[in-house]
């Protein structure tokens, strides 16, 4: 992803580069009444790109930042919660029986409801 990332980069470069070539021309800018502001296109779509994509990275960099502090911290507390489940003291045992649960051997028939109903309870008036 990174590769794919860096050739994206590049290919703009390249094609600010290529636009910076053919429009290196000065232009003036009127920023208050008496100030004029005189630099070449480039220089100035350069600022135009910097302006908008700055605090943007800036927003994105901060919400990774605290993120990954949030993902840390609730790593380290499921880390804690393992490892004093695995030195959870055990009830010792020396001296005392301990019951162990035997499976139940008997069966308990329970009768299923899709079956058709036992004819004998009513007389065999039901042929």
């Amino acid at each position: 992803m990174k590769i794919l990332r860096t050739i994206l980069w590049v290919l703009a470069a390249f094609g600010f580069l290529i636009f910076a070539i053919y429009n290196w021309t000065p232009v003036e800018i009127t920023l208050w009444q008496n100030l004029v502001m005189e630099t070449k296109l480039p220089v100035l779509a350069l600022l135009a790109f910097a302006l908008g994509f700055l605090p943007l990275w800036a927003y994105y960099q901060s919400v990774k930042w605290s993120m990954s502090r949030r993902i840390r911290a609730l790593e380290n507390s499921l880390k804690h919660t393992a490892l004093a489940r695995h030195h959870e003291p055990q009830p010792a045992t020396h001296g005392v029986e301990t019951l162990v649960d035997k499976p139940v051997t008997k069966t308990v028939e329970t009768p299923d409801p899709l079956s058709p109903a036992d004819t004998s309870a009513d007389g065999g008036a039901g042929e």
